[in-house]
């Protein structure tokens, strides 16, 4: 789930404790492009006032007309935007576009508060919703758990679904861990060093002493975990990206220059890793965006990472006006390629 989403539970139950009532709408289905995915979520109080997006903010403002006019719904009830053209254009969505959201009416606080304590103790959290009586269940989900939604029952699941783990405790991972919480990450620190151990001050992350290929092997990486080595000292970097590099990982990157780098994959070469493996480490880590300190450096390294975990490859990343209009292009040709069979 999204940070901002986390943030919309958090501000809804403390509205709840307060005695206010609350709506609560969540994606449930697109079709065509959407300004936000299945599953985000907007928290509405009974005085119109409201937290999160689920859209550029048309349909925000008329749920917020349609809440003081009609009051708080009785039930948890489906509705639509977008169906039209004409009505897509109105609410910000492009033409053709549509977007279905389920509105859930809340007033006791003690269901959020249950859900919020599972997400505070790092759990992945399926959340089922029968829209026809209001109940609201919790039970353990899985990472590859999506939403879900049959026009009766809203599956929904909240928690961090991707791992990273950052070797080194400095400056740099300081900034780059708090991207990544901001991003969903569940993000884990290692560093044996105590001089850097003992420095180490972001909430909402977990640190270790252990030696990181320890860490590593122990974590048994998937294909939603992350590990990037940026201490600069083979000892503490070089057996860890050798038991990444063996993983399912989706990205294993490492700092340094090019020439450190290209020394660095000599190294890992003597780990008999196949010559695949040593390709799939990204070093130096991050897209050329002139970065020079810590904050831009975590920057480039959170853009090339969520370019990966997105399907797009990092060597063909375009300005966004440019990739947006190629992908329009796409959808056209996609288009009358279905019209013409």
């Amino acid at each position: 789930m999204d940070s901002l989403d986390l943030e919309v539970l958090q501000r809804a139950h403390a509205w709840l404790v307060d005695g206010r009532r609350v709506l609560l709408a969540t994606v449930v289905r697109t079709w065509g492009s959407s300004p936000r995915p299945p599953g985000a979520l907007l928290a509405l109080r009974d005085d119109g006032r409201a937290v999160g997006s689920v859209s550029g903010g048309c349909i925000e403002d008329d749920l917020i007309h349609r809440l003081r006019g009609e009051g708080m719904p009785t039930q948890a009830q489906r509705v639509s935007y977008g169906v039209g053209a004409d009505e897509a254009r109105r609410f910000g969505l492009p033409c053709g576009g549509t977007m279905e959201l389920v509105l859930e009416p809340l007033s006791e606080p003690a269901p959020v508060a249950a859900l919020l304590r599972r997400l505070a103790a790092g759990e992945l959290v399926e959340r089922r919703l029968v829209l026809a009586s209001g109940a609201a269940t919790l039970a353990p989900a899985h990472p590859e758990q999506n939403l879900g939604f049959d026009g009766e029952v809203l599956t929904s699941v909240f928690g961090p679904r991707y791992r990273m783990l950052l070797i080194g405790a400095g400056q740099l991972s300081a900034s780059l861990a708090r991207i990544a919480l901001g991003l969903d990450f569940a993000v884990t620190v290692c560093d044996p060093r105590e001089e850097w151990y003992e420095e180490w001050k972001v909430p909402g992350s977990t640190l270790t002493r252990e030696m990181p290929d320890d860490v590593v092997i122990a974590m048994r990486p998937d294909a939603r975990t992350a590990v990037i080595a940026l201490t600069h000292d083979p000892k503490l970097d070089d057996l860890a990206l050798m038991e990444a590099l063996r993983s399912p990982a989706f990205y294993v990157a490492a700092l340094g220059s090019r020439r450190n780098n290209a020394v660095r994959r000599e190294r890992l070469r003597e780990f008999e890793l196949s010559e695949s493996q040593v390709a799939a480490l990204r070093g130096p880590a991050g897209l050329y965006i002139g970065s020079r300190t810590p904050g831009e450096i975590a920057v480039s390294i959170a853009a090339e990472l969520v370019a990966v975990k997105n399907g797009v490859a990092p060597e063909r990343v375009l300005p966004v006006a440019e990739a947006k209009a190629l992908l329009d292009v796409a959808a056209d040709t996609l288009a009358s390629c279905r019209t013409s069979l």
